[in-house]
Parts: structure tokens; sequence; C-alpha cells
């Protein structure tokens, strides 16, 4: 094709061509002398186009070239590394943000430990449950109204099943005994205050029904952690909760700043479209303040960290990753249970949205309630710093292990939904097809 162009450039025009125009006089202006001119001038200059050939030019020319395109290359590779990065990053956010945190106190606990000296742990729970509030839905206060049985069963997980299972905590050997009695004592709090509710928010799951069963279980928490000590661990050893305080700190961290957002966004026109179209960054907020927790409690806790032996530390850990396990699992077989002996998919239980949210919450332990309890304990089990420590490797394992599961959960129903677009597509064309 080239070849036929530059043939019908490169070639001068005929003397048949020329004298065509003199055989039609009824077109002379079309043999326009100024025409004519222009036309050859036009082809004139056509014809001193040079040609570049590649295989003629000298040898640093191609070497430039060359390096140019690898430049070009290179620079292309490293846009796509890049963007995987940052997708990789987008899709495991919450875990990363965990990590990070624990990575920052463990290399720098000063910072962490001057966070904690500006009570920022508890503006962060403050800010996680206001943005629980503004990303509350009406339509989701009707579905926790509807899914109130699996609260009432929630609310029994946390406050009545699992702290029996301190009981299997206590028959582990292991120096310092107080690792032990501390998570012995973990089994018998109350939930999370903040994570169980920003993991369902990522999961999809039922958010309203998580913050009910949250801040439900850590009212009642305040009364039923005193008895629960004593039958499980004190064995009739009386036992000391800051009823006041602990009730006072709850409404403050929990109930205002939940129904302050919710009050604003009925209250603002247009705040609550724009928290809808920007869930996804609200979310990364809350993961944000869900991360500066174990970065103050690991700053608070590196001193001590140094003072204890690897291996103990580590089988502590292990304590907590085995505790968290039965917990999930537990609760896992007790939604399936009720799921499938109350009609099955007809049954509130086996809602997806209200399964998540109830496995997620009822599976995790609260750290500051903890904390609280063990303060006011005066000594009665043990060194307090060494109570709390393995509790605080456990909160933070129960969160971490929970983000990777969400986020397997998350990819899961993505592969699920671009499958069934997949079907839906084929069988269109199917149709379509058929037709014609």
């Amino acid at each position: 094709m080239a070849g036929i162009i530059q043939t019908l450039i490169l070639t001068p025009p005929s003397p048949q061509t020329r004298s065509s125009c003199r055989l039609h006089p009824n077109f002379r202006p079309i043999c326009n002398p100024y025409f004519t001119r222009f036309v050859s001038s036009t082809r004139s200059r056509s014809i001193s186009i040079p040609i570049r050939i590649r295989a003629c030019e000298r040898p640093d020319r191609v070497d430039s070239t060359g390096s140019e395109a690898a430049k070009v290359l290179n620079s292309g590779k490293g846009l796509v590394l890049g963007k995987q990065l940052l997708n990789f990053v987008d899709r495991n956010f919450l875990p990363l943000a965990l990590i990070g945190g624990v990575v920052l106190g463990l290399a720098n606990p000063t910072l962490g430990c001057l966070a904690d000296k500006y009570y920022l742990s508890k503006v962060s729970t403050f800010g996680i449950f206001f943005i629980s509030g503004l990303t509350l839905r009406n339509g989701e206060i009707d579905a926790a109204v509807e899914a109130w049985p699996v609260g009432v069963l929630g609310l029994c997980s946390i406050l009545f099943f699992t702290p029996y299972f301190s009981r299997i905590i206590l028959q582990i050997q292991l120096q310092p005994q107080e690792f032990v009695t501390g998570l012995a004592l973990f089994c018998c709090m109350p939930t999370t205050l903040s994570s169980g509710v920003a993991l369902t928010q990522l999961a999809g799951g039922n958010s309203a029904l998580a913050l009910a069963m949250t801040v439900i279980s850590n009212l009642l928490g305040i009364l039923i952690i005193p008895f629960s000590i004593t039958r499980f661990i004190a064995a009739g050893v009386g036992v000391s909760v800051p009823t006041k305080q602990l009730l006072r700190s709850l409404v403050l961290t929990l109930l205002i700043p939940l129904l302050m957002g919710k009050v604003f966004r009925e209250s603002f026109k247009g705040l609550a479209g724009f928290v809808d179209q920007n869930r996804k960054l609200f979310s990364k907020m809350s993961a944000i303040c869900l991360s500066l927790a174990p970065w103050i409690q690991v700053s608070r806790s590196s001193s001590l960290l140094l003072q204890v032996k690897p291996e103990v530390f580590l089988v502590a850990i292990g304590m907590g990753v085995f505790l968290h396990v039965i917990l999930f699992a537990f609760n896992a077989l007790a939604i399936q249970g009720l799921s499938t002996a109350s009609g099955g998919n007809q049954s509130v239980f086996s809602k997806k949205e209200n399964a998540n949210a109830f496995v997620l919450v009822s599976s995790q332990k609260t750290l500051p309630v903890m904390a609280a309890v063990v303060e006011q304990l005066s000594g009665a089990f043990g060194e307090t710093g060494l109570l709390v420590l393995p509790c605080v490797a456990a909160h933070l394992n129960q969160i971490i292990m929970d983000s990777f599961l969400v986020n397997f959960w998350l990819r899961k129903d993505l592969a699920s939904k671009h499958a069934k677009v997949q079907v839906v597509n084929e069988s269109e064309d199917r149709v379509f097809f058929e037709r014609m």
C-alpha cells in the first residue's frame, strides 16, 4: 500500500492528463493556470519530502532511540507496579493499618505514650462511633429491630456462654502464671468497643445490629463482670468493679458520639447523600481510628515486653490465637445450628448480614474494660502489667485475624458477583442469537 502511495505521489502527470483539460472546454476553470500552478507546486513540495530510512541512520542515533524506548518501557513497568501496590493497599487497608500501628509502637513507644497521655485512644473511639452514627441508615435500624433474636443470642454468647472458656484457659501451665490468669479474665469481658462494629461495616454486615450488641453488652457487662470473675476465676474472692466510672466512660465514648453522628446525618441537608456516596472513605477513616488502639497499647507495654522471655511471650500469643479460634468456631456453629433449626433460608439467623455481625461481634473481647477491671483488683491476681500484657496481644490478634477474614469475605463476594454477571451476559447473548 505504501508503495502505491509513493508511486502516485512521485509519478509526474502524464501528457494525456494534461491534455484532458483541453478536451473539455466546459471545465475551463479547473484548468486555470493559477490552479495548475498551485497543484504543480504542491506536487513539487511532496516530491521534496525526504524519506527517512532507519537502517541508514548512524549507530549512535539508533542507540539513543533504543535507550529512550527502554526508559519508556521501564516507566511503564513502574506505573504498573505502583498501581498494583495501591490496589493491594486498598484491598488490605485495615490489616495493614493495624500491623503498622503495632510496628510503630514497638519502634518508637514515646509517641504512643504521648498520645495516651492526651487521651487520643478515647478520641479515636469517639471518632469510630461518630462515623458509625453518620453512616447509620434508617433502614439498617429497622433491620436491627427485625433481627432482635440474633441480638439476644449475641448478648447471651458474650456475657454468659464465652466466659465458660476461661476454665479451659486456666488448665494451661505457664510461667508467669499471670499470663494464664489474664487471658482467663479476658474471656469474661464484653465485646470490643469499636473493632467489631468497624469490621462489620467493612464486611457489609448488619452494622446497626453490631452497634446494638456492642452498646448493650458493655452496659450490662458492668453489672455481670464481677459475678463472672467470682464464679469462674476468683472462686469466692470478692472483686470490686468501678461500676459508676465504667458506666460514665461507656456513655461518653459510645452512646453520645453515636447519637451525635446520627443527629448530624439527619439534620444537615445533603450530608446523608455525601456519606452514602463515600462510604469507602469513611470506612478507611474508621480503620485509621481503630489502628490507634494497638499503637497506644503496644507503646504502653513496650517496657514489659522487654522483660519477658521471647519464647514465653510467643506461647502467650499462641494462647490468645487459640482462644479467638475457639470463640469464633463456637459462635459460627451456634448461628449455623439455629439457622438450620429455625427454618433454614427463611430464618432471620440465616441472613448473611446478621450472621456476619453476630460472629464478628460475639467472638471478640474488649481490652479497655479489661484494663479498668484489673486496675481495681489491686494485685489480687498478680502483677497488673503481666495480667494485661497477654490480653494486649490477644486483642491485636483477634482484630488482625478478623480483618483478614473480612477481606477474604469481600473478595469471595466480589468473585461471586462477577460470576453472576457473566452468567447473565451469556444467557442474554444466547437469547439474542436464538432470536436471530
